[in-house]
């Protein structure tokens, strides 16, 4: 099992370092090859359906195995191989269930490759790892063999329980999670699973942030108290949820080709679409109200909510801010337009679409704008 924290540049920044830590003084090597990390924001549209799919019937059986567990819900699932195999993005997820080709990591033979600086001996054969010179860990879930030895289970009803299979796997990692029954709905419980799925703080923190990003857009917005014009920006902004992020994309009148290029060279120039600004600029408009056209210039228009007041200060309808240097706006990269309840619809980065996300899935909150 393996720690990735990647933070990268969205909608209007420049890019942020990356940090990549340690499993046991290692890095089993599956580094994700797309922009990702905390930074990044959390969806279903990232995850294959064949994946989610996996993790929802992990749920369902989980309580066969570990009948005293209580609260293990996809998002959790979602978060863990989010950080480990980047839900098996760019594999092949046949109709059974196995991902081709086999996700390995790098051999533990205390080589110093990936930061690998302690011996595992093989305990498998190379059953499951395709190697008997030591141990690597497998699948989307990452298990060492050993490991999996103890907790994997056939979800698939092929008698077998295979690690590479994305339903046996997220079931192993649902009923290693759960214990001998933790109650995963508490916050300390769910931390104390995970720090025992990899020891580092820094990975719990990483889990958690991806869990709490995909609890938030799993769930549908309450609009049943929001009227007039605040409802008229966020029923617009809503029905462009799944419209490609397209670099300099989006204006008064919808979605539009975009510009080249975003800091990290992405060009909007053959997709039609939204960044986040040109989103906000479609939003208000359809409520009679016009923006400028970025999210730092955006962030002097309406009243100003500090960053100071949090992020509980705000209402539905407004306008979110994150920037480089918190308490700049001259240094703000990003808008979204807030829901409630933690949410926000998002047009996050390149490669991705309009969705909701969590208010904390970026960094550097730097308050709002109130307009309405």
């Amino acid at each position: 099992m393996s720690v990735l924290l990647l933070f990268t540049a969205v909608c209007c920044a420049a890019p942020v370092s990356n940090a990549i830590s340690a499993y046991v003084a290692l890095q089993t090597g599956l580094q994700d090859d797309a922009d990702g990390g905390i930074a990044d924001g959390g969806s279903t549209a990232d995850i294959p359906a064949r994946m989610l799919a996996a993790y929802n019937k992990a749920i369902q059986q989980v309580g066969k195995y570990v009948p005293k567990c209580q609260g293990m819900r996809w998002p959790i699932l979602a978060g863990i191989a989010r950080v480990e195999s980047n839900h098996a993005v760019g594999r092949n997820i046949a109709a059974g269930g196995d991902i081709r080709p086999k996700i390995y990591g790098v051999l533990l033979n205390g080589s110093g490759a990936g930061g690998n600086t302690t011996v595992f001996p093989d305990t498998d054969g190379g059953k499951w790892d395709g190697t008997a010179s030591g141990e690597r860990a497998v699948g989307p879930f990452q298990f060492l063999p050993s490991t999996w030895e103890g907790v994997g289970k056939d979800a698939s009803g092929d008698k077998t329980a295979d690690p590479h299979n994305a339903d046996d796997a997220a079931l192993g990692a649902a009923v290693y999670l759960c214990g001998n029954g933790r109650d995963l709905t508490k916050r300390a419980q769910l931390k104390a699973a995970i720090l025992q799925y990899n020891h580092s703080n820094e990975y719990v923190s990483n889990v958690l942030g991806w869990i709490d990003q995909y609890t938030a857009a799993a769930k549908d917005p309450d609009l049943k108290n929001v009227t007039g014009k605040v409802r008229t920006v966020i029923e617009a902004a809503l029905s462009q949820r799944g419209v490609p992020y397209s670099w300099g994309g989006g204006n008064a009148k919808g979605k539009s080709t975009g510009i080249c290029c975003s800091p990290s060279g992405k060009s909007g120039e053959s997709i039609k679409g939204f960044d986040c600004s040109g989103l906000t600029v479609y939003a208000y408009a359809k409520a009679g109200i016009q923006l400028p056209r970025t999210a730092a210039a955006q962030a002097g228009v309406g009243q100003r909510i500090p960053a100071s007041l949090g992020t509980g200060a705000l209402k539905a309808g407004d306008l979110v801010f994150y920037a480089d240097a918190p308490g700049r706006d001259a240094t703000i990269y990003h808008v979204g337009i807030y829901l409630g309840s933690g949410q926000m619809v998002n047009a996050p980065r390149p490669g991705t679409v309009v969705r909701l996300d969590a208010v904390n899935a970026m960094p550097g909150y730097a308050g709002g704008a109130r307009l309405l």
